[in-house]
């Protein structure tokens, strides 16, 4: 071994946050070079820095860091089109709901039934898409409008598929125009698979350092240190052919149902009738199979896992494409007699859907509620008053852990209840566009329409919510006005600018309000949704003619609430695809949903193959290969510098390294979600014990904020028992109240930007190259 002089070139490593940045301006020079990377996410320094930790040694000793920056931009936003992504908004969220268990011992049987109802919620959701794919293609258009004179009349190009517009053609049949329009639903999957692995080569297919895993003993630990954790290819992979199989296998069960139930009419072909029954075993086995897959094991992370189930991969979803091309022969068999009447037989299976996600959630809020309260470690030393650390650090965990551990159960249902919105919106639409009169068709199943009816009641209790949010932001903010006179000594001062300060913080408090809106969106759509459920299936009637006879305002309740639910959903999904295209196009727009969406796509694809894909697949092991090969090459001190999700990426990184090498890095974060989100809502990874572990593996961290920030917060990791504090006071901002000799115009409420024009960001940077600067031991070159 030999020592690393004292004067040996530091790196400075820049990552942004939401909404990207240009390396020219993170770095401050319009020149810039890319040294290592490619188009999609790459490391670039200024042209006069590139030589300058191998250049001629005069080079290599100085003493300002030589800056780095990371651009990862590209990983999440690009053209217009990955604003479709939204569309798989639902499965993006139940994936959520699987990191948001609460910190518990890993490996108890609580732990891995949370898992296994999560991935059954998510196998749920897909099985919702392809049916409403189903009732659309299949019940709306080729049984009800195609099987209706008028509707086929109104719709000319259904002209083929009817019977007496096309006067008996061959494909008028009804179970040969079921079979046709199967190809919808079918090529939905087919895309859906094809993204999965599109998207996973693209984004998830980088493979972390190859180390052994560490111990897992103490409060501190978390599954971000092992190896495997950000390579999850064997997991995606038997979850993509479990879900595609399951899509398959929905469109053979609506497919073949009506021709089973016509050949089990009274006198009906007794070939035909045992080969539907020969169908339903098959689509039962296959059923059972698909869940036994789900069901069979979840992530393996201690270890980078590259093997495949080759066999499981490839078989399932052949034998499910297989067993849908016979099913559609066999309903395309000619059945003398048979006629498209009312709606396509297989209604219950949105209302059983319904009641199955229902059922996971409440049984995934027990699950959640006993981790919260299950320790962590069994022993531990006490203390002088009798408590352990551990059961300090738990007490802690529980106190900021989101809705008392019920963050994961409550997503989960806000992802089932976007599923069934969204499901039931384009079912109702479509409905109202085929018939034009309302007189034609029978529509979607009755639950769709209930579903749609309950959105007016949610809408009326979210504004109620927001009501109250609204009053309670502008209490706060004349109760800050009175702190803003004092912290800058103004007193009165400008009533105007006092003013926009105290309202900038109180706005940047709604941040924390989140789990209360949350809770009450998630408990109103659970009760709601029962409702509904009990509506339909008690009446089996729409709202509107289950309320015949009743009272006129009951009616006209009725009658308002379904128009009115139908609409909102048409609405709704038009704005938002729109404000998700718009949210890739304009930088601002992006920054105030970047975060949401960010938080999002920053976890494991481990409970959805079909959610958009995970950016920091690909960009925290960029970030541990470049910090571990710099320190190993040079020896040299390394600060990284996070800015908001940069920080989260920062420190996912600093975890991966082997613990030699954390030792050599100190961490600089700003404006950063680590705690405030990710620490609450993710306990059992970001948790106060795991985020303590971190400070201290590392050299040392420290974090900026400010008052005004929505985004970024305090880590509130005291200096008692991992190193000194990690929390420097809140930045002021503005930076002056009034003009003065350093800014003689008025200083802008900077909020979540322009960290680094703080005076205090070059004061800690420095302070962290001055804590680095002992010598640290290298490997002999």
């Amino acid at each position: 071994m030999e020592r690393a002089s004292a004067d040996r070139t530091a790196l400075e490593l820049l990552v942004h946050g939401v909404g990207g940045a240009t390396p020219e301006k993170m770095l401050n020079d319009p020149r810039t070079v890319r040294i290592t990377g490619d188009d999609t996410a790459a490391v670039f320094r200024r042209a006069d820095d590139v030589t300058a930790d191998t250049g001629p040694a005069d080079d290599r000793g100085r003493d300002a860091p030589v800056p780095e920056a990371y651009v990862w931009s590209n990983l999440t936003s690009g053209n217009g089109t990955r604003a479709l992504w939204l569309l798989l908004l639902p499965f993006m969220v139940v994936n959520l709901a699987h990191w948001m268990r609460p910190a518990a011992r890993e490996g108890i049987r609580a732990v891995r039934l949370y898992g296994l109802l999560v991935r059954l919620a998510a196998l749920s959701l897909t099985v919702l898409l392809v049916a409403a794919a189903c009732e659309v293609a299949l019940d709306l258009t080729a049984w009800q409008c195609a099987g209706t004179t008028a509707c086929a009349e109104r719709h000319s190009w259904l002209g083929f598929l009817s019977p007496a517009v096309s006067d008996g053609g061959w494909w008028s049949l009804p179970g040969r125009r079921l079979a046709l329009a199967a190809l919808v639903p079918t090529a939905l999957v087919g895309l859906l698979w094809y993204l999965s692995h599109r998207t996973w080569r693209a984004y998830e297919s980088q493979e972390p350092l190859d180390r052994a895993s560490e111990p897992e003993n103490g409060p501190g630990h978390t599954a971000l240190r092992r190896p495997g954790f950000w390579y999850g290819r064997r997991l995606v992979a038997r979850l993509r052919a479990a879900h595609t199989a399951a899509g398959l296998l929905t469109v053979a069960a609506a497919v073949g149902t009506a021709a089973v139930r016509q050949d089990r009419r009274p006198g009906g072909p007794a070939l035909l009738d045992g080969l539907g029954r020969l169908l339903e075993a098959s689509l039962v086995a296959g059923a059972l199979a698909t869940v036994w897959v789900v069901c069979r094991r979840g992530r393996s992370e201690h270890r980078l896992d590259r093997r495949i189930d080759a066999h499981l991969v490839h078989r399932l979803p052949l034998a499910a494409l297989v067993l849908l091309a016979l099913t559609l022969v066999y309903a395309g068999w000619e059945r003398p007699g048979w006629h498209s009447e009312g709606r396509l037989p297989g209604d219950a299976t949105f209302g059983g859907l319904a009641l199955a996600q229902g059922a996971l959630v409440i049984a995934l809020a027990v699950v959640a509620r006993v981790l919260h309260h299950c320790p962590r470690e069994r022993s531990a030393p006490a203390d002088s008053s009798g408590a352990t650390a551990v059961e300090r650090v738990q007490l802690v965990q529980q106190e900021r852990c989101a809705l008392r551990g019920l963050g994961g159960p409550a997503v989960a249902m806000l992802a089932c209840a976007l599923g069934g919105v969204m499901s039931g919106g384009v079912s109702q639409r479509v409905s109202d566009w085929l018939d034009g009169t309302g007189t034609f068709l029978d529509g979607p199943p009755v639950l769709l329409t209930w579903q749609a009816s309950v959105i007016p009641v949610l809408l009326v209790v979210l504004l109620a919510l927001c009501g109250l949010l609204g009053r309670q932001t502008w209490l706060l903010t004349r109760a800050e006005q009175d702190a803003v006179g004092r912290e800058y000594g103004v007193g009165p001062g400008d009533p105007a600018r006092t003013r926009r300060i105290a309202r900038a913080r109180a706005m940047a408090t709604l941040t924390d309000r989140g789990p209360l809106l949350v809770a009450v969106v998630s408990t109103a759509t659970l009760l709601l949704g029962a409702g509904a459920l009990v509506g339909a299936f008690g009446t089996g009637k729409t709202p509107v003619r289950a309320t015949d006879g009743a009272q006129s305002f009951v009616q006209g309740a009725a009658q308002t609430a379904q128009a009115m639910g139908s609409w909102l959903i048409g609405l709704g999904f038009v704005l938002f695809v729109t404000w998700g295209r718009r949210a890739y196009k304009d930088p601002s727009a992006r920054r105030t949903i970047g975060i949401l969406w960010d938080v999002g796509t920053f976890w494991p694809r481990a409970a959805h193959p079909f959610a958009p894909p995970c950016y920091a697949e690909r960009a925290v092991p960029d970030l541990t290969w470049r910090m571990a090969s710099w320190t190993r090459a040079t020896g040299g001190r390394l600060v990284i510098s996070g800015h908001s999700q940069g920080s989260v990426l920062a420190a996912a990184a600093a975890w991966q390294l082997k613990p030699s090498d954390r030792k050599r890095v100190a961490l600089l974060t700003y404006g950063s979600p680590i705690e405030r989100l990710y620490g609450r809502w993710f306990p059992a990874h970001f948790g106060p014990a795991a985020l303590a572990a971190l400070h201290e593996d590392i050299a040392c961290w420290r974090n900026l904020y400010r008052l005004t920030d929505p985004i970024g917060g305090p880590v509130r990791l005291s200096g008692d028992d991992c190193g000194p504090q990690v929390d420097r006071e809140p930045l002021a901002d503005p930076l002056a109240y009034g003009r003065t000799e350093e800014h003689p115009l008025p200083a802008p409420i900077l909020g979540h930007s322009d960290y680094q024009a703080d005076p205090a960001f070059a004061e800690e940077r420095e302070m962290l190259l001055g804590r680095l600067r002992p010598e640290l031991p290298v490997q002999r070159t």
